[in-house]
């Protein structure tokens, strides 16, 4: 399994580490059933001790994006983006995987 993060994803995420004032944090990404294509994606930063065994942790300059591994199938060759535009800033997963996903982005279906 392949998960590559792109470096204004890693930028985005320290940074918002850094905000927490907290260095012992990580970013968790979860797929969850819901949202309007069956399932969605959900981020939170968690303590870095929460990791387990079975966690996908990819880390750049001290900075880890953690996927559990229930994710891990349906994350598979994903693309981990942070986008800025023009008024928004959000997170972006290109996921190969996703048959179809919801205007927002967020959600998808396998």
């Amino acid at each position: 399994m392949s998960i590559e993060i792109t470096d204004n994803a890693f930028k985005r995420v320290g940074e918002l580490i850094k905000l927490e004032d907290n260095p012992n944090l990580v970013l968790r990404i979860i797929v969850d059933g819901g949202g309007c294509s069956g399932f969605v994606y959900n981020y939170a930063l968690v303590p870095s001790n929460d990791i387990t065994k079975d966690d996908c942790v990819i880390e750049k300059d001290n900075t880890k994006v953690v996927i559990d591994a229930i994710s891990q199938p349906f994350m598979a060759d994903c693309i981990i983006d942070f986008i800025e535009e023009l008024g928004s800033s959000y997170f972006e997963i290109r996921n190969p995987n996703a048959k179809t996903k919801c205007g927002c982005g967020n959600s998808f279906s396998v």
